[in-house]
């Protein structure tokens, strides 16, 4: 069987996370320069193979002080480490519209494998011919996990940033002719 090349449409995608501040509110952020794509064997989307980056310098939580400190060593390390990275394992129907994407997820110089829920919206056909896939793409990590260990404490002794960061992602691929 033919593989076929899906290409991420970021003008049609975010990339988002939500991280509790306080323990009493949650932060949104997202990154803004993104690319991925997918492999697979005809239009069947069982056992693709998928990769995906994202520019760290690209986050942005709606506040420029919040956003240079994420990219500082204090975090994310931007300058040293310039993207995160991650390459699927395995992706697995689980019924439905409902898939299970296994992979190993790069954050700064840390490696390790994470289990995503993806639900796939379906596919269309664009004004101009190009036929696109959407998926809805959520998970849970623990930033620590990923050396992100930075913990400032109020005065008060409130945690500033919890551990568990959910992921939401929402992107659009365009088959490739």
């Amino acid at each position: 069987m033919a593989t076929t090349k899906w290409v991420l449409d970021p003008t049609h995608s975010e990339v988002q996370f939500k991280v509790k501040h306080l323990v009493i509110s949650t932060v949104t952020g997202s990154f803004k320069t993104f690319d991925g794509e997918l492999e697979t064997d005809g239009d069947d989307f069982e056992n693709a193979k998928i990769q995906f980056s994202a520019d760290i310098a690209s986050i942005d939580t709606n506040q420029g002080q919040r956003d240079g400190h994420l990219k500082s060593a204090d975090f994310f390390d931007a300058e040293k480490y310039p993207k995160l990275t991650f390459k699927s394992t395995s992706f697995t129907k689980k019924g439905g519209d409902e898939y299970l994407l296994e992979g190993d997820l790069t954050i700064k110089d840390v490696t390790k494998p994470v289990k995503l829920d993806v639900e796939f919206g379906g596919s269309a056909t664009d004004f101009y011919g190009n036929n696109k896939a959407g998926f809805e793409v959520t998970g849970k990590i623990s930033r620590k996990d990923f050396g992100l260990t930075w913990n400032g404490v109020t005065e008060a002794g409130a945690i500033v940033v919890a551990d568990e960061v959910k992921l939401i992602f929402n992107v659009q691929f365009a088959k490739q002719a």
